[in-house]
């Protein structure tokens, strides 16, 4: 069937994306979201999160007419459900969102319809939406008990783009579709195919669902080894950025840089989904989260240390004297998404702990979240490092990468990143 009525449910860093490429390939494009400050925001033709070029592709397909957004389900031809998958309790799976989505568009499927979850999940994710579709449609057929009769297909096909890349990739990358019959994998081809110039490679669903997590997954390994050895050469006097450098000379070496911890929604909590199911069985994975969880504290302990070696050189001031300037707390360089960030939680932890005055710079946000420390605010790069005593180097900002840190006299750095030794 053709697609000319598609329904994006979720208008986040992927969803909004998503939505405005299918719109500009002149298709009629439905964003569902339960923010109505962002659905204002979309169908002004402005954005509510920073991407580059996004805003242009927006504000085009929405003044022609192709992209409207809503608070409310609506009739499509297919739906794409890209909402959140955090973790609850103990790292176990919320998929709520995933229900929540499923729940909203269940009135309004009618047959024939395809849905696609994009969300990154934990294995039987889709054939859960699946269930809860067919509670929620009892009047229709759904793939579990009618195979590819059934009225509704259903098929799951994870992002995979990188943030700050995100348009370009959508349509570069190539994408793994798991259907869960042969007919619903065929017909998500057929709606991707719509935009995806890279291949479209069908598996089942589970498979598809295993093989996001299993991305994610390796890269949180190979930066825990990174992590580890930056921890490592820490306690041993040795420049971690130098021995990688060296290192990654071998032809078959490529140690990844250290930092901070890792943050986003997909490195930092994919792992954990595959070790909920398989808690017996993931041990490298569960060590790798657990080393990367742990980095974050040691950051604050070096800065502690710095505090008391200011201290120490300066025996007329006290801790409530010092002021400390956290730069950056995206949770990567040169985007404006906080999620799962390291960074932010390092900030959030510094500012409640330490007595003295701590400064927050992040030239890609207007304002700090609510929900933050009221003695933190946000700064902008000139006043704090006219002001701080000690700065902490979170994220590599450009405009980080580019000041000459070396020139400060008198502030004490903590680098997380190798910016300081280039």
């Amino acid at each position: 069937m053709p697609f000319e009525t598609i329904s994006v449910i979720g208008l986040g860093y992927i969803g909004l994306p998503t939505a405005a490429v299918l719109a500009s390939r002149k298709k009629r494009v439905i964003g569902v979201d339960i923010n109505q400050k962002a659905v204002d925001t979309i169908n002004r033709g402005e954005i509510h999160i920073i991407e580059p070029d996004l805003d242009i592709v927006v504000r085009s397909v929405v003044s022609e007419g192709y992209l409207r957004a809503t608070t409310a389900a609506e009739p499509a031809d297919a739906f794409l459900i890209a909402v959140p998958t955090p973790f609850k309790g103990d790292h176990e799976p919320d998929l709520s969102y995933i229900e929540a989505a499923a729940r909203t568009i269940a009135p309004v499927l009618q047959a024939g319809n395809l849905v696609i979850l994009e969300s990154t999940s934990p294995v039987g994710a889709t054939e859960q939406m699946a269930a809860w579709l067919a509670d929620a449609r009892p009047d229709l057929t759904f793939p579990q008990t009618h195979g590819e009769e059934a009225d509704i297909h259903i098929a799951y096909c994870p992002e995979r783009v990188l943030p700050g890349h995100v348009l370009r990739e959508l349509v570069q990358n190539d994408r793994v579709i798991g259907g869960l019959t042969a007919k619903s994998s065929e017909m998500a081809v057929k709606l991707y195919e719509l935009f995806v110039q890279g291949e479209t490679i069908i598996t089942n669903a589970r498979t598809a669902e295993m093989c996001k997590l299993t991305e994610n997954s390796f890269r949180d390994v190979n930066i825990a080894f990174a992590n580890e050895l930056s921890i490592i050469c820490d306690k041993l006097d040795i420049n971690v950025w130098e021995l990688i450098r060296l290192a990654n000379r071998h032809p078959r070496v490529n140690i990844l840089q250290p930092g901070p911890g890792v943050g986003g929604h997909c490195i930092a909590v994919d792992p954990w989904f595959i070790v909920s199911k398989t808690p017996d069985e993931a041990r490298l994975i569960r060590t790798a989260r657990e080393v990367n969880d742990s980095k974050p504290e040691w950051v604050i302990t070096k800065v502690k240390l710095a505090v008391a070696e200011f201290l120490q050189a300066n025996p007329r001031k006290t801790a409530r004297d010092v002021t400390i300037a956290c730069f950056g707390l995206a949770f990567k360089a040169d985007i404006d998404d906080l999620r799962e960030s390291p960074a932010l939680a390092i900030t959030q932890k510094i500012a409640t702990t330490h007595p003295g005055a701590v400064l927050a710079v992040e030239p890609n946000i207007e304002e700090l979240p609510s929900n933050l420390v009221e003695k933190l605010y946000l700064a902008s790069m000139e006043s704090a490092l006219a002001e701080a005593d000690i700065a902490l180097i979170l994220v590599d900002h450009k405009p980080f990468k580019e000041f000459a840190w070396t020139l400060l006299e008198n502030t004490s750095i903590v680098d997380c990143r190798g910016i300081q030794v280039g």
